[in-house]
């Protein structure tokens, strides 16, 4: 019998390698010139439960974002999309358990007096402050929870590890764990020294998952000195690799916001994208965004697995796409990884329902790295091992189409019982 190898997959480390990237501790705190907080204000239901969250840096610095396309999107997102088109702010203020969408005019002027509040504690313009928001849509959000919690928020603005936590854990809805990354990196200078930089963040998101040029919840900071140009580049090209690739339920939420913070404390000249330093710090930025993005669906609402699905072999970069989601989005799909079973017939018809051209019989496809499919024909599988090799905690599909040379790579997660009881009783 023909010894089949293995399909050659990319490698998964964001050029981490290449550049020295190193993970370190302090989440959204990493970066010199953040501080940060998470507090309870009255917000949830739950009593003691932390649900304001406030990233807040020194001075006025770069900041960039990226947003959600829903057509419904959120009073946040209308005022903080507005603001960050300056390319300058001094915080962001969120909360969880309400998330201000659909709730018209009075909901763009509670998300406007919060930051408004902020402003006049920190003593800067109510301009400079950007606001965002989740939970449940079309609930009127009241202002008076957050009279009396962004000045408790403000008094607990920290640069510590122990700040960004909280701060992370309050903006979680049916996230079961608070999801934070940070790491470092030298950049190099043209006087032949080097600065040491941060990346740091945390994002919040379980379910309503499809990004479309944005993410759940997700803040991020670096103390690289980034001019505007160079964060907005950076945030969005990264977002497009990360974020834009993950997907829990095929649904893209009303809320999604992610913004970037530059505070310049790690000195040195201003990092614009022809500086011989923004490669480095660009690819430290998608680091990070790849480790959320990566957790977020790991912690997809029910999860019990993360599902890498890889496609190789693409005509070109938008069919690899389409591809890779069909077999993400697959509810039978991601029920049979759920089930344990190795139905390797369920990716090929994901594959080929999706209206992507290709000849089936130029078709490879490997289950958690056992080659199962050749030339569009089965292979033998041994059951018991693709059995054991299911109690791994990521799970890894690959296909190849055998029309090109692109690829793609999108994260998922399996569909469980759970996730049909959290989403059955979201409101109860």
């Amino acid at each position: 019998m023909k010894d089949y190898r293995p399909l050659e997959l990319p490698e998964q480390d964001c050029g981490q390698q290449d550049y020295g990237i190193v993970p370190c501790d302090g989440g959204i705190c990493a970066a010199e010139g953040v501080r940060a907080a998470g507090v309870c204000a009255g917000l949830r239901k739950e009593p003691g439960r932390l649900d304001l969250s406030l990233v807040a840096l020194d001075k006025t610095s770069v900041c960039a974002g990226v947003f959600t396309q829903n057509r419904f999107c959120a009073a946040p997102v209308q005022v903080s999309r507005e603001r960050v088109a300056n390319g300058k702010a001094r915080a962001i203020v969120l909360n969880s358990g309400n998330a201000n969408a659909s709730t018209g005019a009075p909901g763009v002027q509670v998300a406007k007096q919060t930051t408004a509040l902020v402003a006049d504690e920190l003593g800067c313009a109510e301009e400079e402050v950007l606001v965002a928001s989740t939970g449940v849509i079309g609930a009127p959000l009241a202002i008076d929870r957050f009279i009396t919690g962004v000045p408790a928020a403000v008094r607990e603005l920290d640069g510590t590890p122990e700040a960004a936590h909280r701060a992370a854990r309050a903006v979680m809805t049916t996230d079961t764990v608070a999801k934070e990354s940070s790491c470092e990196v030298e950049l190099p200078c043209p006087d032949g020294k080097t600065v040491r930089a941060h990346v740091g963040g945390f994002v919040k998101g379980s379910g309503m998952i499809m990004p479309n040029m944005a993410t759940m919840l997700c803040v991020l900071s670096t103390d690289a000195p980034l001019t505007s140009e160079a964060a907005h580049e950076a945030l969005l090209s990264s977002v497009k690799q990360t974020f834009n690739k993950v997907t829990v339920d095929s649904d893209t939420s009303t809320n999604d916001t992610c913004v970037l913070f530059a505070s310049g404390r790690a000195g040195g000249a201003p990092i614009d994208v022809d500086s011989m330093s923004y490669p480095a710090i660009a690819a430290a930025i998608r680091w990070v965004c790849e480790d959320l993005a990566r957790k977020v669906a790991t912690d997809g609402e029910g999860a019990t697995k993360l599902v890498t699905v890889d496609v190789l072999g693409a005509a070109n970069d938008e069919d690899a796409e389409t591809v890779a989601r069909a077999i993400a989005n697959s509810p039978l799909v991601k029920t049979a990884i759920f089930g344990h079973d190795a139905n390797w017939g369920r990716v090929a018809m994901a594959a080929g329902k999706c209206g992507v051209d290709f000849d089936q019989y130029n078709v490879d496809i490997d289950l958690l790295g056992v080659p199962v499919l050749r030339a569009g024909l089965p292979l033998p599988m041994d059951e018991e091992d693709l059995l054991r090799r299911f109690e791994e905690d990521e799970i890894r599909i690959a296909i190849s189409l055998g029309e090109g040379k692109s690829h793609a790579r999108v994260w998922t997660c399996d569909l469980t019982h759970e996730y049909v009881t959290i989403n059955g009783d979201y409101r109860t």
